[in-house]
């Protein structure tokens, strides 16, 4: 598989001592002051430890680069994806980019940073556990979960719209060159499984990604409207088609581990104030991808 540009550019992870432990955590929101502490407070254990961070890590692009910079300081490598909010044009970014362009600009201050991103030849972790390679995905969703009931997707938005429970990426994640945001889906989809189908058989995957693979996860969602924005039937057999050691997604702030066809799903969120006061972080900030230490998960 080739990458354009110059090959220079792509980050490198560090050396590091020690045995190290791939983390992982999404939805850090740091836009929000309280949410900015938690930022503030992640911290490896080890020289070697890695994170992935699945996505909506803050809607402005200058706190985008705040939290990436400050942990890719931290860690010893960082591997990034977006989220619908990375991807949010509003009146208050002073980067007015749009959909791909927007997308485009955030690899970029990635690069600067030395983090990876899913532009990016997939980083190995060499540590225990693996080796793996992490793949970060950027799929978005293509309104194919839909409402229970709904056989299109303009009857599955027209019951969101009519139960209030409506996505804000409607109004400000544009997906411009794309016509919709599922037109560019699809896109994603098709470039991010080229990359997959090419990757060494030999070699096993964390696909990370911010939205699920499958659908099953939203099944638990309290308003069963909202799943259309998370994700795309088009992904639900590749944990069975590749060599896929664990799945990491957020987006749902639902932290939990979940098991689908043996493989395991780790949703990593942390999620907006209102919610971690209420449930806590009984799971930690970061989640332990590898090596995995067996505990409590939920089987599918």
């Amino acid at each position: 598989m080739s990458f354009p540009g110059d090959p220079t550019q792509y980050p490198v992870p560090h050396s590091a001592r020690g045995a190290g432990r791939l983390l992982a955590v999404s939805d850090l929101h740091a836009g929000i002051a309280d949410n900015r502490q938690i930022v503030e407070s992640l911290h490896p254990t080890s020289d070697a430890d890695w994170l992935i961070v699945a996505g909506d890590v803050a809607e402005q692009v200058k706190d985008v680069a705040w939290v990436l910079d400050l942990l890719a300081r931290r860690f010893a490598h960082v591997v990034w994806t977006p989220g619908n909010h990375e991807l949010w044009t509003t009146d208050r970014d002073a980067v007015v980019l749009r959909g791909q362009a927007r997308y485009d600009h955030l690899v970029e201050v990635c690069r600067t940073l030395g983090v990876s991103t899913p532009e990016d030849p997939f980083p190995r972790w060499p540590g225990p556990g693996g080796p793996v390679a992490i793949a970060p995905v950027f799929v978005l969703y293509d309104y194919t979960f839909r409402t229970p009931g709904a056989t299109t997707k303009e009857e599955s938005l027209a019951r969101a719209h009519e139960a209030g429970i409506v996505c804000t990426d409607e109004f400000v994640l544009h997906p411009d060159p794309y016509l919709t945001r599922d037109d560019w889906c699809r896109a994603r989809v098709a470039q991010t499984e080229q990359r997959l189908a090419a990757h060494d058989p030999d070699v096993p995957l964390v696909i990370a990604g911010h939205w699920p693979l499958v659908r099953e996860p939203t099944s638990v969602m309290w308003h069963p409207e909202f799943a259309q924005w998370c994700g795309t039937e088009l992904t639900a057999d590749w944990h069975r088609r590749f060599n896929v050691a664990a799945v990491v997604y957020g987006h749902l702030h639902i932290p939990r581990t979940t098991w689908y066809d043996g493989v395991r799903f780790e949703e990593v969120s942390i999620g907006y104030p209102r919610e971690w006061r209420e449930q806590g972080h009984p799971r930690g900030l970061l989640r332990q991808i590898l090596p995995y230490e067996e505990g409590s998960g939920e089987t599918s």
